[in-house]
């Protein structure tokens, strides 16, 4: 890029001159699933969002392998995760 193009370039940017930012795969929204079945398919051990623990009751072990993503878990929260623990739909 000659020294020319690049201060053209550069004027163009810092004045925002119709460079937008295109939102790649990585920022799409993420997916809803309807059910635990439906998430649990692609997600075998639940999903949940950072620092999650499950909660347990009696004698079981808390499930540790949950796929671990805020984004992915809040978008499933409100109808997924019925003991409020922050992982959705956790099974061993």
């Amino acid at each position: 890029m000659t020294r020319k193009l690049a201060s053209v370039v550069l004027a163009g940017l810092l004045a925002g001159g119709g460079f937008g930012v295109v939102a790649g795969p990585a920022e799409a929204a993420p997916k809803k699933f309807k059910n635990c079945t439906e998430l649990n398919k692609k997600y075998k051990h639940g999903v949940g969002r950072k620092g999650a623990k499950d909660k347990v009751s009696g004698s079981s072990k808390p499930v540790t392998t949950f796929k671990v993503d805020t984004a992915l878990y809040n978008a499933n929260k409100s109808k997924l995760d019925r003991d409020k623990d922050g992982i959705a739909c956790e099974k061993r």
